[in-house]
């Protein structure tokens, strides 16, 4: 929502502005069907040259997601928590064997199933399970689990940070392909110098659209859409670390409403429930 209030904005001022002191629309609109075929044409090409599908493929994704708002939310994390909180509850209680069938089948573990948010997403739920069943097989101490983790997480982060990559890099050859195509309309017009001074001044001002064009997507376009997918990416990674370091601190020796705790402190403030929500939240689920 909020990236296309910006692109309202944005467009608003720079049009607005330009028609408030007698700019001619007209040349603009009507140079603007060709120059976007040729920027955003060659702009695609030099994507699919450089990128392997797999690229594109999280790139086009990806740029589904910027128009969503965030699933990372307060009310995901809580489900989080208290799905670890009765994973680690139980394995105290019970013993690590008393959480071998859930772990081995989340589906129909009747504690994953209790939380479906966190269940039906699939990476994330893998992410747990894996750790947990190395926990219960006991052959790694926890600072191998770290390293393990941190990995992982690492290797998650570099992975879907390639649409982020993919998207800067058009950011930045978008403005050079706006120039090619100035000139391309330069070179039209300078084929054209038998005409009438207001031809060639139309067909000159049609040729810088193309600078103009090929900056205005670049800054005001792609270069957001960058940033707003890395937001997401960060956003991914962190649900990681707070599984990371809840499972850690269970693994040191920690009750598992401490566990939890250690979990919620590593996320971002914006979406961290508090203490009495947490607490009220695990409760609640019981």
């Amino acid at each position: 929502m909020f990236i296309i209030i910006g692109w309202g904005l944005a467009l608003a001022c720079i049009f607005g502005v330009f028609i408030f002191h007698g700019g001619n629309i007209g040349v603009i609109l009507k140079a603007l069907p060709f120059e976007l075929i040729t920027i955003f044409g060659a702009a695609v090409g030099g994507m699919l040259a450089t990128n392997p599908m797999k690229v594109m493929k999280a790139t086009a994704k990806g740029l589904g997601d910027c128009f969503k708002g965030s699933k990372y939310t307060k009310a995901r994390y809580l489900e989080l928590l208290a799905l670890l909180y009765d994973i680690l509850q139980k394995a105290r209680k019970e013993g690590l064997m008393s959480i071998e069938k859930d772990i081995e089948d989340p589906h129909s573990s009747a504690l994953f199933q209790k939380y479906p948010t966190i269940a039906k997403d699939h990476h994330v739920a893998e992410f747990t399970t894996d750790y947990l069943r190395m926990m219960v097989s006991g052959n790694l101490n926890a600072h191998e689990i770290e390293s393990l983790m941190d990995a992982e997480i690492e290797t998650h982060h570099h992975e879907a940070f390639m649409a982020v990559q993919a998207l800067q890099r058009l950011a930045g050859g978008l403005p050079a392909f706006g120039i090619v195509a100035a000139v391309l309309g330069v070179v039209n017009t300078m084929g054209s110098v038998g005409q009438p001074p207001a031809v060639l001044g139309g067909m000159i001002g049609s040729a810088l659209v193309g600078t103009f064009l090929g900056i205005l997507l670049a800054y005001a376009f792609a270069e957001p859409l960058a940033g707003a997918l890395e937001i997401k990416v960060d956003e991914a990674g962190k649900e990681l670390q707070c599984i990371k370091t809840t499972l850690l601190a269970s693994m040191q020796g920690y009750a598992p409403q401490v566990a939890i705790e250690f979990g919620r402190k590593v996320l971002y403030s914006t979406e961290r429930p508090t203490f009495s929500e947490l607490e009220g939240h695990v409760k609640g689920k019981k």
